[in-house]
């Protein structure tokens, strides 16, 4: 007779369409009956059209068939609402002060240093009106989906995306919304985006302190927070802003990074200060956090970045970032 342990392995086997995750992944098994010759197995529906519904069908029946003493396997759904299924471990939100310093840019390196740790990775595009993850990491698909719930997109080493820029007819086509639908889209992407099981999930939020950044540090289970900033004396100012928002909504910071910190010069090797003297050490002190990057201009990560192949970048300094924002994650104090 078949074991429940074996029956789940099996599953893994199953991927669900167009998301390419399987069914334990999404955390869609709810219920797994074992009889002396029976199988009987009960899905959750959620976010699955009737044409995923029958492919989960006919695989997990396949999958599960082959085990000694499964004559017969059952599938039933149950349905349920994602939030309910979806299993994160961390959220990290990625904020700035202002616009144009690589909260974009960190938040997508950042999730690919943890992916390549063998984690299981999201990102979540809070930034409705300036949207440019799906560009960086190459995606144009569109997410699918049913009235019970949307599957984001996964991208090519399988980490998973939603952005509006995903849901819009033409991906240049302005978000021109007023703040309250900005906040309530947001809210969507989590209450009504079926994750599943995430070790983490990445939040690239807008710029600034106002209705978007509020929302996720209310509504969303936040582990910590990502300030990043340049060197600049405005951008500092502006950074602590961003500091105190983070604090003052009891969110633990769990770090900054201080981006375009420098250019490395290929004939000499030497390192200019396009943008002034490092501030990273000083934010780190001001925002009691340590500093977790000093990322530089790089020309490469640049080209990457316009052809959609994020995820084909590899330095040294990255892989140090991930391994910095894992031990953050490991000290930070739990979240009231």
């Amino acid at each position: 007779m078949a074991t429940e342990e074996q029956v789940r392995e099996s599953l893994e086997k199953v991927m669900v369409p167009v998301v390419m995750r399987d069914l334990n992944g999404l955390n869609l098994v709810r219920q797994i009956a074992i009889s002396s010759d029976e199988v009987k197995i009960t899905l959750s529906s959620t976010a699955l059209n009737d044409e995923a519904k029958k492919w989960v069908t006919d695989k997990a029946k396949g999958a599960v068939s082959k085990l000694s003493g499964a004559k017969k396997v059952t599938i039933e759904f149950s349905e349920a609402k994602p939030a309910e299924l979806n299993k994160i471990g961390n959220i990290i939100a990625v904020m700035s002060g202002k616009g144009g310093v690589g909260k974009s840019l960190v938040a997508g390196l950042a999730a690919i240093a943890l992916q390549r740790q063998g984690y299981e990775v999201g990102i979540l595009d809070a930034d409705l009106t300036g949207p440019s993850i799906p560009k960086m990491f190459g995606i144009a698909g569109r997410p699918s989906g049913s009235e019970t719930g949307i599957l984001p997109v996964l991208s090519r080493s399988g980490i998973e995306v939603m952005s509006i820029n995903l849901l819009l007819p033409q991906e240049d086509d302005a978000v021109i919304w007023r703040g309250p639908l900005i906040s309530n889209t947001i809210k969507q992407f989590w209450e009504g985006v079926l994750w599943g099981k995430l070790d983490y999930l990445l939040i690239d939020l807008p710029p600034g302190t106002a209705d978007a950044p509020l929302t996720v540090m209310q509504s969303f289970p936040i582990s910590g927070v990502i300030i990043v900033f340049t060197p600049q004396d405005l951008t500092a100012m502006i950074v602590r802003k961003a500091v105190n928002m983070a604090q003052k909504m009891d969110k633990t910071v769990l770090g900054v990074v201080e981006n375009m910190s420098y250019l490395k010069l290929p004939d000499t090797g030497k390192k200019m200060e396009v943008f002034g003297p490092s501030r990273g050490e000083e934010m780190a002190r001001s925002s009691n956090a340590p500093l977790l990057g000093q990322l530089p201009l790089d020309p490469e990560l640049a080209r990457l970045c316009d052809r959609g192949e994020i995820e084909n970048y590899d330095s040294e300094i990255m892989n140090a970032f991930g391994q910095a924002l894992k031990q953050a994650l490991a000290k930070r104090k739990p979240t009231p």
